[in-house]
């Protein structure tokens, strides 16, 4: 009895865990990706239907971002991600600085309903070019 009881524990324990799902309308159990600067930077050198996240704050938008981003700051996404994009089947890239808001970011969008969410990290490991607001 013991050994099933901590095997129920353990469950619940381990769906606690697995925060970084949410439900689709399905009842199918939806995931953001997690994947590297270089997987993020090849999907757009390759892809053209995509959208990238900066979830970041203006300053920190304005001080350089991956050309293309929108900046949508992580405790905005809840109250502006359906309105800049419409279509929950988006591919969606995420970024921040570290790499803590993008993965707050893209489990708000995970339980929000999108499906095609990747997050990679910070910009601080970006290897590549960046751009500023006044370029």
């Amino acid at each position: 009895m013991k050994k099933y009881f901590t095997l129920f524990v353990i469950s619940l324990l381990c769906m606690g865990i697995c925060s970084c799902t949410g439900e689709n309308k399905n009842d199918t159990v939806v995931t953001y990706e997690q994947i590297s600067a270089e997987e993020a930077k090849r999907i757009m050198d390759t892809e053209s239907a995509y959208v990238i996240i900066d979830a970041r704050t203006n300053e920190e938008f304005a001080e350089g971002h991956i050309k293309g981003a929108i900046m949508i700051p992580e405790y905005e996404i809840a109250q502006k991600a359906e309105s800049k994009i419409p279509d929950k089947n988006t591919l969606i890239l995420v970024y921040c600085r570290s790499g803590r808001r993008s993965k707050i970011a893209s489990e708000e969008l995970v339980k929000l309903g999108y499906t095609n969410v990747k997050e990679f990290g910070g910009i601080i490991d970006w290897p590549y070019e960046t751009v500023r607001v006044d370029d």
